[in-house]
């Protein structure tokens, strides 16, 4: 099993910045990796932006690319995601992902197998 707890969210004016952090224990897979989702009201969960274990790869939605940057702690089994210039559009519950292997893609939000609990992130204008 493995569980993750989201941490970082807020209430934050357009422009600002945010860090959203990650924290994962129980088992660790060599061939996955970690993502972020989010979801705001009425609609979808979207994909964020992603990391593979394997050879370090990071993926970014269109809408996010340039602004936001995920990365890693090894030592402290985290997962950041830095936020920056944020619009009211990012205003969402981000979630935390993990997936154990390639599975459809870090895209994919059926290519995790577990997930936190959420964080709220508000963008105001």
């Amino acid at each position: 099993q493995v569980q993750l707890v989201e941490s970082g969210g807020g209430l934050v004016q357009a422009g600002g910045s945010l860090r959203l952090s990650c924290a994962a224990s129980g088992r660790t897979f060599s061939r996955g990796g970690m993502g972020w989702f989010r979801q705001a009201p009425g609609k979808e969960r979207e994909f964020v932006s992603a990391l593979s274990w394997s050879g370090g790869m990071t993926y970014y939605a269109d809408s996010v690319k340039g602004r936001f940057t995920i990365s890693r702690d090894n030592a402290k089994n985290t997962v950041y995601l830095q936020m920056n210039s944020l619009e009211p559009e990012d205003t969402a519950v981000y979630y935390c992902a993990a997936r154990k292997d390639y599975g459809l893609g870090p895209r994919y939000p059926r290519s995790y197998d577990y997930w936190g609990q959420g964080t709220q992130v508000t963008v105001s204008s």
